[in-house]
């Protein structure tokens, strides 16, 4: 369904270019409330600009990016971290930190624009919901800028933005998760309790399989990420997640949690553990150590991990990781999700500054022409935050750009890609603020008893 109703609302901006989201022809998808088309939208903006940047490090691209005034030409081979590159990887990196720029920029005007809008009725929620041509056309101006900025410390100061903004997003990733993963559980007993048993197998077979991936994680990750006398912040790593996995999942079942939540469940604790676990792994693949830290081909192949991995072409790095493409996969349901959610979950609602199931039942009205046209449902009080909401596309965009650039810390003096640990330590303890994250969405009814937490 979001697929389809991105895709309308991309066919409607060119016949209301300059109107609001109420004006959308929507009558392919099953709800247009002009709140879901409007998240759609500008998610439609950041997946465009995140296929960019895609295109923008795929081999072949640095021919026409070195045409760019000041993008390292001369194309003199160099010392990198794994292997001899040369300044077409470097424009490809430094496009992305430039496109992500743009969009971040994009995305926090509009966070600033729309503070404190209450309803659509706030001459804001017009642009807000409409002038979508006009939209498109400031963000490929920031675009365009943001190719003339001059190297000097930009990548390096853009670089800490992007590592404390995709700390905050991994977060928000969690909550969205801890979120679905409560609307799945809720779903599933329902139907179970109306007289289909089967879904309770279901949850059983999902809720085993996660945790069965996860212990399988553990063990892959002692066996390649750890050495008997070495690599001791993996081994310490990797311990603690899986102790604070083991203990949030016995506190979801405590007889005293559930009868203060009954829809929390182990369901929910499989899937915080499956996702803390794929943290940890991407946290350790950014290790400098190359002892600590092998390559998925070393651990396919005869390939010492500290031998030079072999390149496609001459000057070409291999520019896609196995976690930078889980990564990406869990930022698209993420950003789609974020997008289409109508949550139930007072908790996750309050921490994702959304309505309860506001914009859930939305339905498309036919105007005088016969053409189904979106729903206002807004003019009362907005369903979702408007400037949270850019504040996430926002920081969606920073971590667009560290996991493009495998979270590698460019020298634009030297152009020596490099791993560091900030980028580790940043996810690690996204990982345990996570678990603290979900730990409160099972206790606070018990510690704050007189508020309601249904």
């Amino acid at each position: 369904m979001g697929a389809c109703m991105a895709l309308c609302s991309l066919a409607s901006c060119a016949s209301c270019l300059c109107g609001s989201a109420p004006c959308l022809l929507c009558g392919c998808c099953p709800s247009s409330n002009s709140s879901t088309i409007t998240r759609l939208v500008f998610s439609f903006f950041l997946l465009l600009g995140t296929l960019v940047s895609i295109i923008m490090i795929l081999p072949g691209m640095e021919t026409e990016l070195q045409k760019i005034p000041g993008f390292c030409q001369g194309g003199t081979s160099i010392p990198g971290l794994e292997n001899q590159v040369n300044c077409d990887v470097i424009v490809g990196y430094k496009s992305v930190y430039r496109m992500c720029f743009a969009m971040a920029c994009f995305f926090f005007f509009f966070s600033v624009l729309m503070i404190r809008v209450r309803s659509s009725k706030d001459p804001r929620a017009a642009f807000q919901n409409g002038f979508w041509f006009f939209k498109f056309l400031i963000l490929i101006g920031i675009t365009v800028g943001a190719f003339f900025i001059p190297d000097g410390t930009f990548h390096n100061v853009w670089f800490y933005f992007g590592i404390v903004g995709s700390f905050m997003f991994i977060l928000i990733q969690l909550i969205l998760l801890i979120d679905f993963a409560h609307s799945w559980n809720e779903i599933w007993v329902r139907n179970a309790e109306e007289g289909g048993k089967g879904w309770y197998a279901g949850l059983l077979i999902f809720t085993v399989l996660h945790y069965a991936l996860s212990f399988a994680a553990v063990v892959l990750f002692y066996v390649y990420y750890t050495k008997p006398d070495d690599c001791t912040e993996h081994k310490v790593f990797i311990s603690l997640n899986l102790i604070f996995s083991i203990v949030v999942s016995v506190i979801s079942i405590l007889p005293k949690v559930q009868d203060s939540s009954p829809q929390s469940g182990l369901l929910q604790s499989s899937i915080i553990t499956l996702y803390t676990m794929y943290v940890t792994w991407s946290a350790m693949t950014n290790n400098p150590n190359r002892e600590c830290n092998p390559s998925l081909l070393s651990l396919v192949s005869n390939v010492s991990a500290t031998e030079p991995l072999p390149t496609s072409a001459p000057g070409q790095v291999q520019w896609w990781d196995a976690q930078g493409i889980v990564g990406l996969v869990i930022f698209l349901f993420c950003t789609l999700y974020a997008s289409i959610r109508s949550s139930s979950n007072a908790q996750v609602n309050k921490l994702m500054q959304t309505e309860e199931g506001r914009d859930s039942g939305g339905k498309g009205e036919v105007g005088e022409d016969g053409l189904m046209r979106a729903v206002d449902n807004e003019e009362e009080a907005v369903t979702y935050n408007y400037s949270f909401f850019h504040f996430h596309l926002c920081l969606a965009s920073l971590y667009i750009m560290m996991t493009l650039t495998n979270w590698y810390s460019p020298d634009t003096k030297t152009h020596v890609m490099q791993s560091s640990m900030p980028a580790v330590w940043v996810k690690i303890c996204s990982s345990w603020l996570g678990l603290g994250l979900y730990l409160w969405t099972l206790i606070a009814p018990l510690i704050l008893p007189d508020r309601d937490f249904s």
